[in-house]
């Protein structure tokens, strides 16, 4: 195995989280599946904000964890720091609302102070089944022998005319949901910068490590080895 890759996640760790527990577990298999050594380290919200670009640059990669936001605004700066670095970076859960929000921030696309992206539509804490429909070629290849139902605690619906105008300036739809709103969007121009709203490390097992996870730790493994092309 090479030197062990640093990954930092993002969250408010909290044991009682089904999907805390399966973040690390998924990491371990893509671990295992790679050959790598994986090490991750959590990091809460306010220490996380406080991280200047030289730390976080000493990660190989970064998670950003699904689950309740303790902080929208914390957030909102870590995902914009993450964006203008080349750090592989993955957003599951929740965090999918955030980076939209910057987006549309970025872009100034919500002049008028219009309510643009619906509460969570998934009720309580508790977990519904999603359908995968990807999108783009890459997706397609990378998702074909891969079940199309996910777990998800998390669901938008975006303004169609906003997802229109992200498309232009800033994001590719890699997966679309059974709703029709996207499921799975990227950032553009940027080797591994991927938001879902579903996650799926819970469907990740050490016998059938979850794809976009491992693909996620290609790229760490990439990056630590100074290769910063688009890798999916």
């Amino acid at each position: 195995m090479s030197h062990a890759l640093k990954i930092a996640i993002i969250g408010d760790y909290n044991f009682t989280y089904y999907s805390h527990q399966a973040t690390n577990l998924s990491l371990d298999h893509s671990g295992l599946f790679l050959e790598v050594d994986v090490s991750y380290y959590w990091l809460k919200l306010n220490e996380a904000v406080l991280l200047k670009t030289s730390r976080l640059e000493q990660y190989d990669g970064v998670w950003i964890a699904p689950g309740p936001v303790s902080n929208p605004f914390f957030l909102h700066g870590i995902i914009k720091s993450l964006s203008q670095l080349k750090i592989p970076t993955l957003l599951t859960g929740e965090s999918f609302k955030s980076f939209v929000e910057v987006l549309i921030n970025n872009d100034q696309l919500n002049s008028g102070k219009e309510k643009l992206i619906s509460d969570n539509l998934v009720e309580g804490n508790t977990f519904e089944k999603v359908t995968i429909v990807p999108h783009s070629k890459a997706f397609i290849k990378l998702l074909e022998n891969h079940t199309t139902f996910e777990l998800s605690s998390s669901r938008y619906s975006i303004y169609p005319q906003v997802i229109e105008q992200l498309v232009q300036e800033s994001i590719d739809i890699e997966a679309y949901n059974q709703f029709e709103d996207p499921e799975i969007i990227s950032l553009k121009n940027h080797p591994f910068f991927v938001a879902c709203g579903y996650c799926p490390q819970i469907s990740s097992t050490r016998e059938l490590p979850h794809p976009l996870v491992y693909t996620f730790i290609k790229a760490c493994m990439a990056v630590s080895e100074k290769s910063v092309d688009k890798l999916y």
